[in-house]
Formats: C-alpha cells, structure tokens, sequence
C-alpha cells in the first residue's frame, strides 16, 4: 500500500480541518495517508522558520506540504522552484518534492476560482473590494481577475502589501485592473461594487469580529469569506442579515484541498464527496 506523509505549516492552526479532509479522501483511495500539523505558535518560531521545517521534515520523509498563514510568502526563498501560478503570485500553499527539489505550488487560486463558480456563478464582478493583500489576498485577487473582474480593489491595513499587490497585478493582468485604496477610503471603494471578499484571518476561530461595519453592506452586494472554521463568520451574518448573497469558505477550502491532494498523490480526489466530509467535519 502507498503510503503518505503530508504537513501543514502556519500559525494557530489546530483546529485545521485539514487533516480530516486529506485522511478522509485517502481512505477512499486505498492509501496510507498521515496527515501532521507544524504550528510554529507552538514550536516557538517565526514565520521565516517555514522553510526550515520543510527542509528538515523531507530528510525524515514527508512527501509534501501545505503552507498557509503566516508562512505562504516567506516559505519561498528557501524553495528550489515554483510553478507558474505561484510565481506569478508570490505565494506557495502547497509544496512537493522531486528528489532533492523542494517546489512550491498554489491552489488557493483555483480553489477560490471553482468556489465561487459553483457558489455564486452569476454573480456581477465589474467592481470587486477586496480585504485583505497576504498570500491568501493574492491568490483571490488573481482568481478574480482571471474569471473576469474589471478592477479588483485591495484594501489592507499594511497599506505597502496592498500597494504591491496592486502592483504585482497591474504588471499581469494590465492597467486599471488592480487598484489599492487606504482603510479609510473603504466605504467609498464599496458604494459602486459588485461584491466585497474578505482575505484576512478576521473572522476565524481565535481572530474574531469582521473586518468590514455591517452599516456597508447593502442588498445588492455579494459578500464572499475565505473563512471556513467557523463557515457562518460574523461578516456572512452581518450580509445575509442585510440581504447580500454569500459564500462561505468551505468551497475554497475543499477545492484546494483537493488539488493539492492530486499533486501529492497523482490520484484525482472526489470533490462531492469531499465538501460532504467538510459538512460532516464542521456539523462535529
């Protein structure tokens, strides 16, 4: 039987769902699949340590990694390459091995991508607000202006990461697509938007409250969370209460799960049957 060593690297994350996820599908494939968490809250060390734990954790035979917040831009100086996608966006949340070449991956993008396709499939994305300018904020603002957004607005309260970001998108996808715009011009950006994403940890178990006042948000307004744990985050309630189509972070979640799942094990992972492990893993 194939067997697997999987990790996950970031900060406060042992209520990650991960694992159960990962285990879960493998199962159904047959395989020996364990799947470990490295918090470096716990471990004491900072962000810039994620590229130390990967380099120790494939000499005691990991097959790969997940890399996720605060670690999903600092992880790459100590990698030997990275795909196209996480090139372009200076970002890695997976990362394999061939031989002695550790190589970083991101499938945040896709799986916000897919998410939002099966979730909020019409949705108008002529004007998108965008919270949040990290690894997780690059990876969205991507996906949406590969799906089709006409100018993606970044907001983040480390206005340099948002202005690079802006940057960085602006050199991709061509002038006026990507804007930044300060914290305090937040409800101006949102009067004519379409939608409004959160991409930061606000929201998430051990980060409560929203990073948006729910007196912004209007009926007209979709309101996506890349947020899973919990799926009802306080910004979700605040915009159904106020009329707004939502989508949770579930999708994103499972769908990048899964395409990291077929980059560590070649095998391509069943996502119904995964979003249904998500339900029965959050319902506990």
């Amino acid at each position: 039987m194939t067997a697997h060593l999987i990790g996950l690297i970031g900060a406060g994350i042992g209520s990650s769902l991960s694992p159960a996820l990962h285990e879960r599908e493998a199962q159904h494939h047959g395989l020996r699949y364990l799947y470990k968490i490295l918090d470096i809250s716990e471990l004491g060390v900072d962000a810039a340590a994620a590229g130390d734990l990967v380099r120790t954790a494939r000499r005691v035979g990991y097959t790969g990694f997940n890399i996720t917040h605060p670690c999903k831009q600092t992880v790459i100086e100590h990698l030997d390459e990275l795909s196209p996608d996480a090139a372009r966006l200076g970002a890695v949340n997976t990362v394999t091995f061939d031989g002695d070449r550790a190589i970083g991956h991101n499938t945040d993008w896709t799986g916000f991508a897919e998410s939002f396709a099966r979730g909020l499939p019409d949705a108008a994305t002529r004007r998108v607000v965008q919270v949040g300018a990290g690894g997780a904020g690059a990876a969205v603002a991507h996906a949406l202006l590969t799906m089709g957004a006409d100018q993606v607005t970044l907001v983040d309260t480390r206005t340099a990461a948002a202005d690079a970001l802006a940057a960085q998108l602006t050199r991709h996808f061509g002038p006026g697509r990507a804007r930044s715009a300060p914290v305090a011009d937040l409800a101006a950006s949102l009067r004519h938007a379409d939608g409004l994403v959160n991409a930061t940890p606000i929201g998430m178990s051990g980060h409560p409250g929203s990073p948006v006042p729910a007196g912004l948000l209007r009926p007209d307004l979709w309101v996506a969370d890349v947020v899973y744990r919990p799926l009802r985050t306080e910004l979700l309630e605040q915009a159904r209460a106020a009329g707004c189509r939502t989508l949770d972070g579930g999708g994103m979640v499972v769908f990048q799960a899964a395409h990291a799942f077929r980059l560590f094990t070649g095998l391509t992972p069943d996502t119904d049957r995964m979003l249904a492990h998500l339900s029965d893993l959050v319902a506990a």
